[in-house]
């Protein structure tokens, strides 16, 4: 179990004693501000506990929903842009969005074990047509045909909602017409 340095404040009742149990053995400090009782963590799990609210996006998202089999090289997560602090790790990348896309198509998934916040196929379509100039052709054709064998399992009332959300809301909808269906 995870824990952060407040919940393990409470648990352990002070500082005195979080000390003492890191010495001893009894918990680990697996990252700034986490702890844990096991040596060994996750790092995804280490990700949700440290960013509760985030949620995977792009070139993470595409690999989690097998949409792509390219492993990111970095973790893509969206967060608040209403935050007050900006991030600044290296294996991270984070896109700050506003509070009423953030939680647009936002679902869970259990990966390898570890339960984590990410968009579905579905907002990710419109990411993708919304991304297109920014990612590498190969990548964006082999993303695409992945969704052109999925069509049929995906809820276009959901894709059609969530355009209609962004800016330039005709040209994500006639692109996705145009190269999924």
């Amino acid at each position: 179990m995870l824990y952060t340095y407040k919940e393990l404040e409470k648990r352990l009742s002070s500082d005195y004693y979080i000390k003492k149990a890191l010495f001893d053995g009894k918990i680990y400090k697996i990252a700034n501000g986490i702890y844990s009782e096991t040596p060994n963590v996750h790092p995804l799990a280490i990700i949700m506990k440290k960013y509760p609210c985030s949620v995977f996006t792009m070139d993470s998202a595409f690999y989690f929903h097998s949409l792509s089999d390219v492993i990111p090289q970095k973790t893509h997560l969206a967060v608040k842009r209403t935050t007050s602090r900006r991030y600044n790790y290296p294996d991270i990348i984070f896109i700050y969005s506003q509070d009423k896309y953030l939680n647009l198509g936002k679902t869970e998934m259990t990966y390898e074990g570890v339960t984590i916040n990410l968009y579905n196929k579905e907002r990710m379509l419109i990411e993708l047509v919304r991304n297109k100039r920014s990612m590498g052709f190969d990548y964006y054709k082999e993303i695409i045909t992945s969704y052109r064998k999925i069509i049929d399992k995906l809820d276009i009332i959901n894709i059609e909602e969530y355009s209609s959300s962004f800016d330039k809301e005709e040209y994500i909808f006639r692109t996705i017409q145009e190269e999924v269906f």
